[in-house]
């Protein structure tokens, strides 16, 4: 893509452990993800985002890095990271890297080393510890996978966790902690990366004094209340310093902030000129499956980029929350307004992201077996919460019976009727979620480059157009409703043949998208 192509990207998430097995373990890896780039470059996405794939003892799926410059046994080798760049790159792929910044592994030699130092050693600096208080915990703060977010030493010492006790926060005060990380981030520029993905970017300074949060289930409270130790103002001077080392390379190489904050407006600071290009839109994904909320959200998001010159960024699912399918009522229902919420986040302008198989339709799977459940939320919970897994199932890529060409025995189970959702059986039906996708994404290219402006709708319908050529309908209502007609049909979530439409006038099937050229036939 030309220059800025971060504004307009379609990005694919890979969740490496479950895209693609390449040695028959049963693991997803990089030698898999190599194996499958065509399928990426076929479907017609912009870019890749790797989730990590550093050395780690995978207290929670590699997001717990114990080297930052080496790549886990499991997934492969070093020499594999920088094939896959150079593959994808050759495909027209940008390739986007996690880090993960705010905690490493308690593996992590740092953290040995600062377990062994003892208390006000210069190695303890580089993380939170802390004395008790009263007995307990420093103060009130709770883990995002439940439980305080604290865990006592043998010296009597505490240390901080905001996710499991194997995820130790960093000290960004410190600068040893600064300057390792501008390594790090060198390091991956060097063998090509386009970008980082910031895991927590919201979470690496902490309130001065680590003052008590003063409320319980924190976690719930992500993104509708200010909590002391997310989304400090002391963050933004972190990315004005990375900002200048990704500008330092040729290509326009990105940060991509995940920051779970209260709203679009302290989202958008994390993308001021100086800062980051793209952050997650978390209350995009939380939208319920109305006209208004929608409508809502896509004002709310635009009118909070616009500010600071940033593109918004669309995304209905990734590895930490439900599959969008099940989210919007399953079965039928749910894929039913899955399509039609691909083809509206599709036709918006600015970035859009899509999670690996998403583009075939994949439900999320609640009936996995207790025993395989391998999230830390299961076991943090107290076996209340069964995790984050469901959506993390491994591809489903040919033949009738698991593991559906993954590779191995997958290491989550495959549903045996995801045999009607392969690529395999899907690459080739015109009326497939696969080809629907993959049609949606070779239009967008074309959309014109306007903003978006709402056009008038009966209530549970949106209408709005971008430019004079391009609108887009998505009627929200378990019930036809009829509209004007803007155009001719470009592309529709549903069947073709259910669109009745009678000179200037349209009856949009119930929970059904659809695009339109500009030019109303007589």
């Amino acid at each position: 893509m030309s220059n800025e192509w971060w504004r307009t990207a379609a990005i694919y998430q890979v969740y490496v452990r479950s895209f693609a097995d390449g040695n028959g373990d049963g693991v997803g890896d990089l030698p898999g993800v190599r194996s499958r780039l065509d399928h990426l470059a076929d479907l017609g996405v912009d870019a890749v985002w790797l989730t990590p794939f550093y050395t780690s003892p995978m207290a929670d799926g590699g997001y717990d890095v114990a080297d930052y410059r080496a790549v886990d046994p499991v997934f492969g080798e070093l020499s594999d990271a920088e094939a896959l760049v150079t593959e994808a790159h050759d495909r027209g792929l940008k390739v986007i890297v996690d880090v993960v910044p705010n905690h490493t592994s308690s593996q992590h030699p740092w953290f040995v080393e600062a377990l062994a130092a003892g208390p006000g050693s210069p190695a303890r600096d580089r993380y939170l510890f802390r004395d008790g208080r009263d007995g307990g915990p420093p103060n009130d703060w709770e883990s995002i996978f439940g439980g305080p977010a604290w865990t006592q030493v043998a010296d009597g010492q505490w240390y901080l966790h905001l996710f499991d006790p194997g995820q130790p926060d960093l000290n960004w005060q410190n600068p040893e902690v600064r300057a390792e990380f501008e390594s790090i981030l060198r390091f991956w520029l060097d063998r090509g990366v386009d970008g980082f993905r910031i895991d927590v970017a919201h979470g690496m300074v902490k309130a001065d004094g680590l003052p008590d949060a003063a409320c319980t289930d924190q976690a719930s409270l992500l993104t509708s209340r200010p909590l002391p130790y997310f989304d400090q103002d002391g963050v933004h001077e972190i990315y004005r310093e990375w900002r200048k080392i990704l500008d330092s390379y040729p290509g326009e190489r990105i940060g991509v902030a995940e920051a779970w904050v209260p709203s679009a407006e302290r989202l958008a600071r994390y993308l001021r000129p100086d800062e980051l290009h793209q952050a997650f839109n978390f209350h995009y994904v939380e939208a319920d499956w109305s006209a208004a909320a929608f409508r809502r959200v896509v004002d709310e998001s635009l009118a909070a980029v616009a500010g600071v010159n940033a593109p918004s960024t669309w995304v209905l699912s990734n590895h930490d929350v439900q599959r969008h399918v099940t989210r919007y009522g399953g079965g039928e229902r749910g894929l039913r307004r899955a399509r039609a919420a691909a083809l509206l986040t599709m036709a918006l302008p600015g970035s859009v992201y899509v999670y690996q198989g998403e583009e075939l339709g994949l439900e999320e799977v609640t009936d996995l077996p207790d025993e395989v459940l391998a999230d830390p939320v299961w076991e943090r919970s107290g076996h209340t919460d069964r995790g984050r897994d469901g959506c993390r199932v491994p591809l489903p890529w040919s033949g009738t019976e698991p593991p559906f060409g993954f590779g191995g025995s997958s290491w989550l189970p495959q549903p045996r009727h995801w045999a009607e959702f392969t690529v395999e059986a899907q690459r080739d039906d015109p009326d497939s979620t696969l080809s629907l996708y993959r049609e949606a994404l070779r239009q967008r290219r074309d959309l014109p480059a306007e903003g978006l402006a709402w056009g008038a709708s009966p209530d549970d319908v949106l209408v709005f157009r971008r430019g004079s050529a391009f609108t887009c309908t998505v009627n929200f209502s378990s019930s036809p409703v009829t509209v004007d007609r803007p155009g001719t049909v470009r592309l529709a979530s549903c069947p073709a043949s259910e669109l009745d439409i009678a000179g200037d006038t349209v009856t949009l099937p119930p929970e059904s998208a659809v695009w339109w050229s500009g030019d109303v036939d007589g």
